[in-house]
């Protein structure tokens, strides 16, 4: 799986008009469907997939959003992530009996795996349009907390499915009581690791790998601990994620290598565990279409039910957004209503279902959500295409940055030039500063590599330390081209920014008395 997620995060690279979660779910049929991959897939395990994957990707996503965001969104969030979820469940369950031949326990459990969004998946869809902020911002927040309200909504469903009865006053009980007991215990258990990481950045026994580890550990430990508890993992972990929020912000610099490496490790294991999502839904897509009840099914009644949830939940939000969110255009609505995408959770309730129905039941179950998730993706990736406009300050930012990135490591080479320096030192750092913009070829760079290898371009210890203040100089002259280049005002900030980090990112790497690099 993490071989697929490398390839197609690389085709992603080749194809940047197509998302690469597309990919993800291509290259996870393709292993399914591989006789030499498909023996050494091991069965789904849903509690694995919610501990180990989603925890974690809702405890980073929850750690990159401000807790006074939440705060002051707090009733938007409450409406969309509590109230639209609740409306669309009840108004979907009651159609469809009518239409199909199901009855309404089945017709809410399959509401109710429909009811989360996925802020990942929007991201994929968006795909280099500009979509307006504050909507972003709602869905944003709406898919961090409607994930309990689905869970507490599938579990009525399931026990009105076993006892053929619903108690509305025990369910709506049952919602406050997972919601907030998983805030409060995200929140104090979260405030416990932070208490314990603080005093130990101010000993002499603070150790950075052990400390990230924990870190890493923490949304799988206040998972376990919350479900075993009987409250909300998931909100549990994103609370614990918005305390992280607040802490990193006044904490950063008490270990700046400690904090930097964290950063790195959550970005890196968001994009593998995002990239495994869809990997493992491609995965389980192909052995579902090979089963013998979608062989033997021919009445596609699964495909009109898929159909029909996805549409009902589309007019939900789009009357809901139209009266509650935003500035109450219709734009504005069907923006907000196309923009919930399906994905990650809702594959890991989907699963959650096995040994619970019968299995023509549960293979039904499947095949409906999968039609809602390819649905809201391939909708909303259609229409956003065609209706918004695209981002170009977003398209060209890669050219713009390659040129001022050309003109920085031109002002540091020209700072070289006038150094007294050793003809092998000079050649050197040369080297070094045009490999900042990729312009030493594959040839130079076996010659090079050919040389440090046999030892051949060994320099002696004054050598080494007139390279160090070469390069120094001239990572110096890039960062004051860059800081020229700020105050003309004609480049976005974060470009600057980004260029700037780069730039004492490799002077670290010359600075670092661990380095074995100079």
């Amino acid at each position: 799986m993490l071989v697929a997620v490398a390839v197609s995060e690389l085709i992603a690279r080749l194809l940047p008009r197509i998302s690469s979660t597309y990919f993800n779910l291509l290259f996870g049929i393709i292993l399914a469907a591989w006789p030499m991959t498909s023996r050494y897939i091991p069965e789904f395990d849903n509690e694995f997939f919610m501990i180990v994957i989603l925890a974690p990707l809702l405890f980073f996503e929850g750690q990159r959003t401000q807790i006074l965001q939440v705060q002051q969104r707090l009733k938007q969030i409450i409406g969309t992530a509590g109230i639209l979820a609740i409306i669309s469940a009840v108004v979907i369950t009651m159609i469809l009996p009518n239409l199909f031949n199901m009855t309404f326990p089945l017709a809410l459990i399959m509401v109710a795996i429909s009811t989360p969004t996925d802020a990942t998946a929007l991201e994929s869809v968006i795909g280099g349009r500009a979509f307006p902020r504050s909507s972003h911002e709602q869905l944003t927040l709406e898919s961090l907390f409607n994930d309990a309200t689905g869970l507490v909504l599938l579990q009525a469903g399931i026990i009105w499915w076993q006892t053929g009865h619903f108690n509305f006053l025990q369910n709506a009980g049952t919602l406050l009581y997972a919601a907030g007991g998983g805030a409060l215990i995200g929140f104090m258990i979260a405030l416990l690791f932070m208490v314990i990481r603080q005093w130990l950045l101010r000993t002499s026994i603070n150790a950075i790998y052990a400390q990230n580890l924990v870190y890493l550990l923490t949304p799988i430990i206040i998972y376990i601990l919350a479900e075993a508890i009987g409250v909300s993992g998931i909100i549990a972990v994103v609370i614990a994620g918005l305390v992280n929020n607040s802490e990193a912000n006044r904490s950063r610099f008490s270990s700046p290598r400690q904090m930097h490496l964290g950063l790195n490790l959550v970005n890196f294991l968001t994009s593998i565990l995002n990239g495994m999502v869809f990997v493992i839904l491609g995965l389980n897509l192909e052995l579902i279409f090979t089963s013998q009840y979608f062989i033997h099914n021919n009445n596609w009644q699964w495909l009109m039910i898929g159909v029909t949830v996805y549409l009902g939940l589309l007019v939900c939000r789009l009357l809901y957004a139209k009266y509650k969110v935003g500035d109450h255009s219709w734009r504005s609505a069907g923006l907000f209503s196309l923009g919930g995408v399906h994905a990650t959770v809702t594959l890991a309730m989907t699963f959650s279902l096995r040994g619970t129905l019968a299995t023509n039941l549960y293979n039904q179950v499947i095949l409906v959500e999968v039609v809602v998730i390819i649905l809201s993706m391939v909708t909303a990736t259609v229409v956003f295409n065609l209706k918004l406009p695209v981002d170009f300050d977003a398209r060209n930012r890669p050219s713009r940055q390659r040129e001022i990135r050309d003109e920085m490591v031109k002002s540091g080479i020209e700072r070289v030039k006038k150094m007294d320096l050793d003809s092998a030192v000079r050649a050197l750092v040369m080297y070094d500063l045009q490999d900042q913009i990729r312009s030493n070829t594959l040839r130079s760079f076996f010659k090079q590599w050919h040389g440090v290898s046999q030892h051949q371009e060994k320099i002696n210890v004054l050598q080494s330390v007139d390279q160090r203040r070469a390069l120094m100089h001239a990572f110096n002259e890039e960062r004051r081209y860059l800081h020229s280049l700020a105050l003309t005002h004609q480049i976005p900030s974060d470009e600057i920014y980004d260029l700037y980090s780069e730039v004492l990112l490799a002077e670290s790497l010359v600075l670092d008395p661990k380095s074995r690099l100079i």
